[in-house]
């Protein structure tokens, strides 16, 4: 079995995969105060529950965009199987089949490289990877399997914490999709500006990347597949016909595929 860490800046999601299934998913907060002690003291409990046998964990893989998470997670995988675990970063790309621009290597974040990694090898065409998280973030890969270029805007989430948090009359409500852009109250208001208006951003931006796409790389429109991914993808895909595919654990089989190729 592989186990997988996903750290991201608000949340780290570990997943159990027996091949290529994922058994258990589990979810806890990023906090740089705590030790890997304490991290594994944390995922210890949700690991009986499920009964989970460390001697039938034979992998662990992390990817992190929180660089100070690195050393107390390779303490979590030292309790779980004893040995250290396969660290995404920059060294390993030139062993992947997804090139990444040499201005970039130092840059792009692990998990958008997972996430293009996987939507390439499944899809063999151009894509954009759109990753809803704290931050938005869009991912494109021309039809050669080199990554053309991100994006990044503020998660939905961000943004609405950021207007809950500095506009003294906004309160905190559910961010639910509205009948209508036209808000007759506070809370319809916010909804239209935050869902229909990030629908607006996503379906804009998808279109600007496929026009800049076909200039710079000479890709065809109609060949590029677009994957939402991330947890708040669900929130945005009713809505839009901007997405030809939906998995939101795109990076979790990323990171899956990663552990394969370098094994």
């Amino acid at each position: 079995m592989t186990l997988i860490f996903d750290i991201g800046n608000t949340n780290i999601k570990s997943a159990l995969f027996e091949g290529d299934k994922i058994l258990y998913t589990w979810r806890i907060s990023t906090d740089l105060k705590r030790t890997g002690d304490e991290y594994f003291s944390l995922l210890r409990p949700l690991f009986r529950d499920a009964e989970i046998d460390f001697t039938e964990i034979k992998t662990v893989i992390l990817s992190t965009v929180v660089p100070g998470l690195i050393g107390p997670f390779f303490i979590v995988a030292q309790h779980i199987n004893h040995k250290k675990p396969i660290l995404i970063d920059a060294d390993i790309y030139d062993k992947l089949p997804l090139h990444v621009p040499e201005t970039a290597v130092h840059e792009i974040g692990t998990d958008l490289y997972c996430d293009a990694l996987e939507a390439w090898s499944r899809y063999k065409a151009p894509c954009i990877i759109a990753d809803f998280g704290t931050a938005l973030s869009f991912t494109a890969v021309d039809q050669k399997g080199n990554i053309a270029g991100v994006a990044i805007a503020p998660g939905i989430r961000t943004a609405f914490n950021s207007l809950f948090n500095n506009a003294a009359q906004i309160p905190a409500i559910p961010l639910d999709i509205p009948d209508t852009s036209l808000g007759k109250n506070t809370v319809v208001a916010v909804q239209s500006g935050i869902v229909l208006g990030y629908k607006g951003l996503v379906e804009g931006l998808v279109n600007q990347m496929k026009k800049d796409m076909e200039k710079e790389c000479g890709c065809k429109a109609s060949d590029i597949q677009v994957i939402a991914t991330g947890g708040l993808n669900s929130m945005l895909s009713p809505i839009t016909n901007a997405f030809d595919h939906v998995d939101k654990d795109l990076t979790l089989y990323g990171m899956k595929r990663i552990a394969e190729t370098l094994s």
